[in-house]
Formats: C-alpha cells, structure tokens, sequence
C-alpha cells in the first residue's frame, strides 16, 4: 500500500481484499459481539461502578473509529502494482539511506502508510519529516529533513526498490 499526497491510497489487490475483509467483519459480527457485551455488563446494575460496561463501551469506540478509518481509506483506494524500479523514491519502496553521507550509518525502512506497516521492516510515512525529505529523490542524490529539534538533518540515497512483501 502506497500513500500519495492527494490523499489516494495504493494498494495492491491482496492488501485491498485484506482491509475490506476487515471492515466487513467490523460492521458486521463484531458490531454485534459488542453490543452483546455491552447489554450483558448493563444488566449486572450500577454503570457507575460497572467495569464491564466501561471497558466493554471503550472497546466499542475503538472498534468504531477503526472502521471510519477503513471506511475512509477504501474509498480512495486504487488498487494496483506497486511503482516501477526507476532508481526515485516513492510511497511503495524499500529505501536505504545513510545519515551524513557515512556508508555504515545506514537505515533501510519501506516509505508507505502504517495500514501497511509489517514486522520485517521499518515503515514511514510519505508524510513524516524523513519520508517526505527523501520522496521524489533519485538514488545517489541528498535528501533534507527537519528534525523534531527544529534542527536540519542530510542523508544520503543509496537504494530505492520496490517493496515484495
């Protein structure tokens, strides 16, 4: 899954058919697995001091904000392939790049959304400092970024390729 800046989200057909999957079971058995814990907490009596229910609602409001947030990033889906091996940095690529321009400082991170965040790799997003320092740089060019110091940092691109995950 790869995030652009005009808010379209790419994402390939497995990933699209993953979330959707999900976002079914959310609106759907697990709406009502809520709402079954939800009635079965009420009737234990007083809400105040009722742990159940307050876990039980909380759960709920998670449940509910994560599926405005599929919801949302279905709708601008694309799906397709990821982008093309042209050596430039895009949302979709495993990028390695050092810091300062020292060769054994390195780091290798894949530039995509969280929703495609895995265990193998680091994830940045197109739209934190570092992602969007090294977006739209070639392989071998400098890249910018602002750190949380306010201070300027440089890296170095030393490989762009897409991700295979």
């Amino acid at each position: 899954m790869t995030q652009t800046s005009d808010n379209v989200t790419w994402l390939t057909q497995e990933a699209y058919n993953q979330l959707k999957a999900e976002l079914e079971y959310l609106s759907g058995p697990a709406r009502a697995e809520i709402a079954a814990k939800i009635a079965a907490a009420r009737e234990e009596g007083d809400l105040r001091e009722n742990g159940g229910y307050h876990a039980a609602k909380e759960e709920q409001g998670k449940q509910e904000l994560r599926v405005r947030q599929l919801t949302q990033l279905l709708e601008h889906a694309k799906v397709g392939e990821a982008p093309a091996a042209t050596g430039v940095v895009a949302p979709g690529m495993v990028v390695t790049i050092a810091f300062d321009g020292d060769e054994d400082d390195t780091l290798t991170f894949l530039l995509a959304s969280r929703e495609y965040a895995s265990s193998d790799i680091e994830t940045y997003s197109p739209q934190s400092p570092l992602g969007s320092g090294v977006n739209g740089k070639k392989v071998g060019e400098d890249a910018e970024y602002e750190l949380p110091n306010g201070k300027t940092a440089s890296v170095r691109i030393l490989d762009a390729k897409p991700y295979q995950g």
